[in-house]
């Protein structure tokens, strides 16, 4: 009954039954000169319930809700609560240091061997509420003609708190209200919602949501309050001046807004990156290409918000690479791509053609090739025109993988006795890895053999092959001198040509042989053979002549398999070599059979 530990239940009644039987015997009674009295107090707050029994020396109890504390001064398990008072005198006070929302209940004080307890006693603990809130401020940002909606919520409050609205410093009636009890059964949430018609409602102008609690009315709680303004965030103008303007010139930024409340702070940034130098309303600076693509921005703000906005620049620039053109290596009769872009404002030109051709290939990014021939190879330029404002180009190359192409100069000169070059130029990808000067029965590819000399200089554009010969004697000028040329080699995946250039049953002004110098040929010498055939012989020696040279090109062509006559009577002719270590016996019997 007494709410006690069932330990010590026993004792108690033992303690009381036997007081009982004093009293009753000895005729003396106890009675409180002070008991608990309702109290209120806010949370976090001290508060002290008063008992005080003269001349009673036993034990007394405080009983919470019908639960006890502890026995005696003993209050261990509550850290918060002490017994205080002179025992002697009887006082058995019940202090709580610092109230709490689980302090709210009824309290008791027993004393036990007297069999009395005092008047029940409820302590009432406040919680005020949290601070004010009023949803969608500080701020509340409306567009002319609509209604104005506030509402206002404080929480967690014993008891719910009480909400006034204010304008101008005085309240405005016609809000709604509405409580929610929350989980503990003990604390409150108040929400109240003001509508204003818009004709009630100045631009500028502040509302207070303020609490009044139970503390306020006690004068512990002085009231809250919350405050929203009315307005607009800063409407925005940015300009730029002038426009168009060519790069590398000068243009004024204008940032001009309209705001109420005042414009607190302007803020420059260019592709999002502040603008440190800049401040107020205006921006000046030099523009280059990059204003075109990367806006600049204008944030201005005051105290209901800010407002953002971004201007590109007009600005004229000549082209700028935008996608690099590479250059390329193909083989022959693959197609070839090549791709360039540019930017440039206003809007450019696009050209692409062979560096030393007038000729216009493709007005597009992209250039393509179909088939690739080795002619085809070469310097490509890809030129962007922006009118009025500039140009440029970039160059690339294609080079075709295929078999070498030789030219000579069909007739080379030389002074009887003295020293004879003839030439040849090799053009190839890949590079000649061998050549070879070849008549009668004779090849030379690099050296000095007898009167003859071979030379090789490499260039830019190809191979040049010079085969010298000393001491010019005439049956030089009746000797065919056939230039080859190899590529590719022992070289995996890569084929292996072969390519002569010879002529066959002509005059000795072929394109690989040698015509004596000089404005008049010389006469011949008895038993000695001419340089050159006078053309006034008679025709009996002319028609022997023609004999000959149809009997030596028939022969020819009859022996020369898979040899073409080019333009010009020049041979060529394409071997693809297997590699193998015996590639100079296979080769010269071939390069003989090309002089029969």
């Amino acid at each position: 009954e007494l709410g006690l530990p069932g330990r010590g239940c026993c004792l108690v009644l033992g303690f009381m039954y036997k007081e009982k039987y004093r009293r009753m015997t000895e005729g003396q009674a106890s009675s409180f000169t002070q008991q608990p009295q309702d109290q209120v107090v806010v949370a976090g707050q001290p508060v002290t319930l008063l008992c005080a029994i003269p001349e009673y020396n036993g034990i007394v109890l405080w009983i919470k809700d019908g639960l006890a504390l502890g026995v005696g001064r003993d209050l261990s398990s509550y850290p918060r609560y002490l017994v205080v008072g002179d025992h002697l005198s009887g006082q058995h006070h019940l202090k709580i240091l610092r109230a709490d929302l689980q302090d709210d209940a009824v309290y008791e004080c027993q004393a036990i061997q007297a069999a009395i307890r005092s008047r029940p006693a409820r302590l009432t603990v406040l919680v005020p509420p949290d601070d004010p809130v009023i949803m969608g401020g500080p701020i509340i940002s409306l567009r002319a003609g609509d209604p104005l909606n506030l509402t206002c919520h404080a929480d967690n409050a014993k008891p719910a708190a009480s909400i006034i609205w204010m304008r101008r410093g005085e309240v405005i009636n016609g809000a709604t209200y509405s409580k929610t009890l929350l989980r503990d059964g003990k604390r409150e949430s108040i929400m109240s919602t003001l509508f204003m018609a818009p004709s009630d409602i100045e631009n500028g102008e502040s509302i207070v949501c303020r609490l009044h609690t139970w503390g306020c009315r006690h004068g512990t709680d002085p009231g809250r309050e919350q405050e929203t303004g009315i307005g607009d965030p800063p409407l925005v103008n940015l300009s730029v001046e002038p426009q168009p303007v060519l790069e590398d010139n000068t243009v004024k930024f204008h940032c001009s807004a309209k705001a109420n409340p005042a414009v607190t702070q302007y803020r420059w940034a260019k592709k999002g990156q502040v603008i440190k130098e800049a401040s107020g309303d205006f921006y000046e600076t030099i523009v280059d290409h990059t204003f075109f693509f990367e806006p600049v921005s204008c944030e201005v703000t005051n105290a209901l918000g800010s407002t953002n906005i971004s201007r590109t620049v007009d600005v004229y620039f000549g082209p700028r690479m935008a996608t690099e053109p590479q250059s390329l290596l193909v083989d022959l009769g693959s197609d070839a791509v090549f791709n360039c872009a540019w930017t440039g404002n206003p809007s450019l030109t696009i050209v692409w053609m062979k560096r030393g051709s007038g000729v216009v290939l493709s007005n597009e990014n992209k250039l393509t090739l179909k088939s690739v021939r080795q002619e085809d190879a070469g310097k490509y330029v890809c030129r962007a025109v922006v009118p009025r404002v500039g140009a440029g180009e970039r160059e690339v190359t294609l080079t075709v993988n295929g078999p070498p192409i030789i030219s000579s100069t069909q007739t080379q000169h030389a002074l009887h006795g003295q020293k004879g070059q003839i030439k040849c130029f090799i053009r190839s990808t890949p590079p000649p890895d061998r050549i070879a000067w070849s008549w009668k029965e004779n090849v030379l590819e690099s050296g000095t053999s007898g009167r003859y000399t071979v030379e090789t200089v490499s260039t830019d554009e190809g191979v040049i092959s010079t085969l010298t010969i000393s001491n010019i004697v005439r049956a030089d000028f009746q000797t065919i001198y056939n230039c080859t040329a190899w590529n590719g080699g022992q070289r995996e995946l890569v084929p292996s040509w072969a390519v002569r250039v010879g002529r066959c049953c002509t005059e000795m002004k072929s394109g690989a042989g040698i015509q004596a110098a000089g404005k008049e040929a010389p006469k011949p010498s008895p038993g000695s053979s001419p340089s050159r055939l006078p053309a006034a012989r008679g025709g009996a020696l002319g028609g022997l002549m023609a004999t000959i040279v149809a009997f030596c090109c028939a022969r020819s062509q009859r022996n020369l398999k898979g040899v073409v006559s080019a333009k010009n009577d020049i041979r060529v002719e394409i071997v693809h070599k297997e590699p193998a270590s015996g590639r100079e016996a296979e080769e010269h019997p071939t390069i003989k059979q090309l002089m029969v």
